[in-house]
């Protein structure tokens, strides 16, 4: 469908939107935990985009917006760099079992890797959350293909990264409300519908209020990025860790909302809750983010 080109300009396949409008596509690919390899499609696609030379946009963005090519994204403090040949290890790739190409980074610059490329394994995991897969990429001396701009590429790539799952947080956590609303108006106990009840009201409405500042955090991220706002790191640190929180909170309260089919593997809430808590951890734990944003505002003696 192109969704990974979204936010890639016209010239090369995309659509040629910003990152306002990608964020619509990632609430609601959250909204299904849909099993698609959105995350690390979006953050190659804007790497290159952003740090690629004019050829490597021509060659690599046309087949990952089409998706021919699928692309997983990641970056570690730990690789070395002989030349074009890079040794070291990444882990928690997701979707890196079945990306074919790579876009790695480090302090050192950012490298596009074929996974075929000699010295190149891939070994993927069992992880919590199924539904969005993990590998470890492994390099022994394989030839990388450097991007113009490395650093300018791995900046790009974050930011599209803390929107995507950010957006994702904010429609799970939708989507969570949503079924346990209509779950309280069809199920029934002491003659009455569960959700007439007020302290289940009350959850309710705690969770709705959650998402309300969430969807706020998370649209603010995506326009600052979009117009190059002043404060552009500050909503994008903001809104991961609200919204990632958020979405923890709200698929909590639905299997408790649920009752005992909340806990059951029969229900959906399980793929909500696994990809909440999967969410909190990546890209930075909310601690992290905080810590960013209480520095920005109060400086470094914070």
């Amino acid at each position: 469908l192109g969704l990974s080109g979204i936010a890639v300009p016209e010239a090369h396949g995309g659509a040629g939107l910003g990152q306002v409008e990608f964020a619509m596509v990632a609430e609601y690919a959250g909204a299904q935990v849909a099993a698609l390899p959105l995350l690390g499609l979006a953050m190659a696609t804007k790497a290159i985009a952003a740090g690629g030379t004019d050829a490597q946009k021509a060659k690599w963005l046309p087949e990952l917006v089409s998706g021919s090519v699928i692309a997983a994204c990641a970056g570690t403090n730990d690789l070395a760099v002989d030349g074009d040949k890079l040794t070291g290890s990444f882990t928690f790739v997701p979707h890196g079992g079945a990306a074919h190409v790579f876009v790695l980074g480090s302090d050192a610059g950012a490298w596009i890797v074929a996974r075929d490329a000699a010295g190149v394994s891939v070994t993927s995991h069992t992880t919590m959350d199924q539904t969005r897969p993990y590998a470890t990429v492994t390099l022994s001396g394989a030839v990388g293909e450097p991007l113009a701009d490395g650093a300018k590429a791995l900046q790009a790539a974050r930011e599209a990264g803390w929107i995507c799952v950010a957006a994702e947080a904010l429609g799970g956590a939708q989507a969570c409300l949503d079924r346990t609303v209509a779950y309280a108006k069809e199920r029934v106990q002491f003659g009455r519908q569960i959700g007439s009840f007020q302290a289940y009201k009350h959850r309710l409405a705690d969770m709705m209020i959650e998402i309300e500042q969430a969807r706020s955090a998370v649209y603010w991220a995506a326009c600052a990025v979009d117009e190059g706002a002043d404060d552009v790191q500050l909503a994008l640190h903001a809104a991961k860790s609200f919204a990632a929180d958020t979405y923890f909170k709200c698929a909590g309260d639905m299997i408790q909302l649920h009752g005992g089919i909340g806990f059951t593997w029969e229900h959906d809430a399980h793929l909500f809750f696994k990809r909440a808590r999967a969410i909190q951890s990546m890209l930075g734990h909310g601690n992290w983010h905080r810590e960013q944003v209480a520095t920005m505002i109060l400086g470094d003696a914070a």
